[in-house]
């Protein structure tokens, strides 16, 4: 298998267009196919197999960039910062069964007049992660549109995996966990709740989401099946701090 280096570039091309999501919301599980490799970087980088676009989606302020920055550098950005403008990323290379998949992560901005920018960087997604702030009941109420959107833009078999974040502010929260539990059942998505404060279950949920697009891409007839659901309920079980 030949391996190749994290590129530095924050360059990107504007992805192709590919089949929206059935009108049902389903999502097939058929295996998906890499992306094209990476040029090499000539300044060197972290050697990978493999690599998946995800995407972080929410509305403005639910802790996307938070989330991004805890889960890359181990930190937490405290204190006012400036919202995400258009679109970035940050790659991550993660060690999954032997096989070193890396993750190119695009957090994007939540403000509407920026939507049109992310549409395009929706139909070539291997993973979609939706944010709400279970402080904020309007970002929860808003997670039905942006899977609505998400159905209109991204590719059929994109693996969605639903978020409820800030969950550290127990004071303020007015979102139960089980009404999150609730519209990720009706709509067939693993769910957790996070925190990029403490750190709850964020490598859980992007390590979950590595492990389901390295089975779809190569898995050997040998290898037992890798259940996304059952994974993120068996690890995060008994990981949150504050289930009211």
């Amino acid at each position: 298998m030949s391996r190749k280096k994290t590129p530095r570039s924050k360059g990107a091309s504007a992805p192709a267009a590919s089949a929206p999501l059935a009108a049902n919301g389903s999502r097939p599980a058929r295996p998906i196919g890499p992306p094209p490799p990476a040029r090499p970087s000539l300044g060197g980088g972290d050697f990978y197999d493999v690599a998946f676009k995800v995407m972080l989606v929410g509305d403005s302020g639910v802790g996307k960039t938070c989330l991004l920055v805890r889960f890359k550098d181990g930190a937490f950005l405290a204190g006012t910062f400036i919202s995400t403008v258009g679109i970035d990323f940050r790659n991550k290379v993660l060690d999954v069964d032997g096989v070193k998949v890396k993750l190119q992560i695009w957090d994007t901005a939540g403000q509407e007049r920026f939507r049109s920018v992310t549409h395009a960087y929706y139909r070539d997604a291997h993973a979609l992660l939706l944010l709400y702030d279970v402080t904020n009941k309007a970002s929860f109420d808003n997670i039905q549109a942006w899977l609505t959107e998400i159905q209109e833009y991204a590719q059929h078999n994109v693996v969605l995996m639903l978020l409820g974040n800030k969950v550290d502010s127990a004071q303020e929260r007015v979102v139960k966990r089980k009404d999150g539990e609730k519209l990720a059942k009706e709509y067939g998505l693993p769910f957790m709740e996070t925190s990029a404060k403490t750190g709850l279950n964020v490598d859980l949920a992007f390590t979950a989401i590595a492990k389901e697009l390295k089975q779809r891409s190569m898995k050997a007839p040998s290898e037992p099946h890798f259940r996304l659901h059952d994974y993120v309920k068996r690890e995060g079980q008994g990981t949150s701090c504050c289930r009211p």
